[in-house]
C-alpha cells in the first residue's frame, strides 16, 4: 500500500516539475521576439522525501523538484533597427533605468528611486524629451549641467526637451576689421566675447596706440605691464598690414605676415588683423569665430555612450553620458517585469564602467540585442517535457488502479 500511495507522491512531483518546466519553455517561446529578453532553463534535482527504508547507504528516491536557472550573461544577436536612437550592448553590461511612480500635474513623469538594470535598449523620446524604452524604463546616465556646461557625477534620467539652449562654440579665432586714422594719436579701443569650451562668455579688449606713421602697437587692455599678449604691427605704403612682431603672456616672441597669438582667459586663440587698414578714420572692431545660435532639431547617440543633441546649423553638443553597470555574478540578479533586474546579495554590488571600460562591453547605435530565446529548441523540449508530463499522469492513473484494486482484495 505505502509502495502504490510513495509512487503516487513521486508522480504528482513530476507533474509539477513538468509544469514548472512547461512554464519556463513558454516564456521562452512567448519572448522569442522581445528585445533584451534572456532565456531561462529549468534544472532538475533528485529529491529524497524519505530515508527511513535506506540501506547500505543508499538512499531512497521518491521525488524531483524542478528550478528556473537565469542566464542573464548569454550575449544574444545584435541587429540593425529602424530606431535611430536604439542602443545594443555586446558585453557584460546593463544600461541603468528607474521607472515612474506617477505623473505631476504637468504630465512630467515622477520617476522612482529603486535602481533597475537591463538590456533592452530600444530608447525613445518621450513628449517631456526623456529617453525610455519599450519596457516604459527611463535611462539613466551622467547629464550636462545646462549651466556650467560641465559633466556631471550622479546618475540621472536623462532629458533632452526640445526648448534646449544651444552652447556657444569654443571661440579659436578673433578677426580685427576697420581703418586706424593715420592722422590720429588717439588710442583706439576694440572689444569682443569669446567663449570657452563650456559656453562660458568672456570679454577680450585690445586697444591701439600708435608709434609712428606706419607703426602701431596693439595689446591687451587688461595687461597692466603692457608687455604680454601685444604685437607691433607694420603697414606698408598701401595701408595693409605688413608685418606683425608679437609677444604672448608667456613671453614667447613670434612675427607674422598678419596675426599673433593671444594667450590667456578664456583660453588661447589667434587674432587676425590682416582686415585692419590705415585710413582717415578710426573704424576698428573685433569678432570670434563662435557660433553663438542655434535651433535644436534632435538627438544622437554616439558608441562612447554619448548623447549629442544636434542644431539647425549643423553643430552637435553632449547632453549626457551613458555609463554601463556590471555584476560579479548576473546570472543572480532578480528577475522584474519588462526584462529589467535588480541587485541582489548573490549578484554583488553594482559596479558602473565608462563604455569599452573593465569588461562592461561596446554600444551598437541604431541596433537592439534580441531575445536569447532558441525556438527550434525550446519547441522540441517542450515535446519531451509534454511526453514526460504524460508518462507521469500514466503513473498516476496506474496506480489508482491498482490501489482501487488493493482495496477490493481487502474488502
Amino acid at each position: 500500500m505505502s509502495s502504490i500511495i510513495n509512487a503516487v507522491h513521486t508522480a504528482v512531483s513530476g507533474l509539477n516539475a513538468q509544469s514548472h518546466a512547461f512554464t519556463d519553455l513558454s516564456n521562452n517561446i512567448a519572448n522569442s521576439q522581445t528585445t533584451g529578453y534572456k532565456a531561462s532553463t529549468t534544472s532538475f534535482e533528485d529529491y529524497v522525501t524519505n530515508n527511513e527504508l535506506a540501506n547500505d547507504g543508499e538512499s531512497l528516491s521518491d521525488s524531483v523538484a524542478a528550478t528556473t536557472r537565469q542566464h542573464t550573461d548569454n550575449q544574444c544577436m545584435v541587429t540593425t533597427s529602424t530606431n535611430s536612437t536604439a542602443l545594443a550592448i555586446s558585453g557584460n553590461g546593463f544600461f541603468n533605468v528607474v521607472q515612474a511612480t506617477g505623473q505631476s500635474n504637468d504630465s512630467t513623469p515622477v520617476l522612482g528611486t529603486q535602481q533597475y538594470y537591463t538590456r533592452n535598449g530600444d530608447f525613445s523620446q518621450d513628449k517631456n524629451g526623456y529617453l525610455v524604452n519599450t519596457s516604459g524604463y527611463y535611462l539613466e546616465g551622467y547629464n550636462v549641467d545646462a549651466t556650467s556646461g560641465t559633466l556631471g557625477t550622479s546618475l540621472s534620467a536623462i532629458q533632452v526637451p526640445s526648448t534646449i539652449a544651444f552652447r556657444p562654440t569654443e571661440s579659436t579665432k578673433l578677426t580685427a576689421t576697420g581703418t586706424l586714422d593715420s592722422s590720429s594719436s588717439k588710442t583706439v579701443d576694440m572689444s569682443t566675447t569669446a567663449y570657452d569650451s563650456t559656453g562660458a562668455a568672456s570679454t577680450v579688449d585690445l586697444s591701439w596706440t600708435k608709434l609712428s606713421d606706419t607703426t602701431w602697437a596693439v595689446k591687451d587692455v587688461n595687461d597692466t605691464t603692457g608687455t604680454s599678449n601685444s604685437a607691433t604691427v607694420t603697414f606698408d605704403s598701401s595701408g595693409a598690414v605688413s608685418s606683425v612682431t608679437s609677444q604672448d603672456s608667456t613671453g614667447a616672441s613670434s612675427t607674422s605676415s598678419s596675426s599673433f597669438n593671444y594667450t590667456g582667459s578664456p583660453q588661447d586663440m589667434t587674432v587676425s588683423l590682416s582686415g585692419v587698414t590705415l585710413g582717415s578714420a578710426n573704424t576698428v572692431s573685433m569678432t570670434s569665430d563662435s557660433v553663438t545660435t542655434g535651433t535644436f532639431s534632435g538627438i544622437s547617440m554616439e558608441t562612447d555612450g554619448s548623447v549629442m543633441a544636434t542644431f539647425d546649423n549643423g553643430y552637435s553638443q553632449l547632453v549626457a553620458k551613458i555609463p554601463l553597470t556590471t555584476f560579479a555574478d548576473p546570472n543572480s540578479l532578480s528577475a522584474q517585469n519588462g526584462q529589467a533586474y535588480t541587485a541582489t546579495s548573490q549578484s554583488g554590488s553594482p559596479q558602473i564602467n565608462a563604455v569599452n571600460t573593465n569588461g562592461a562591453g561596446t554600444l551598437t547605435t541604431g541596433s537592439i540585442e534580441e531575445s536569447t530565446t532558441d525556438l527550434t529548441g525550446d519547441l522540441s523540449k517542450l515535446i519531451v517535457a509534454q511526453q514526460a508530463y504524460g508518462a507521469n499522469t500514466k503513473v498516476v492513473s496506474t496506480a489508482d488502479q491498482l490501489l482501487q484494486t488493493t482495496l477490493a482484495m481487502i474488502q
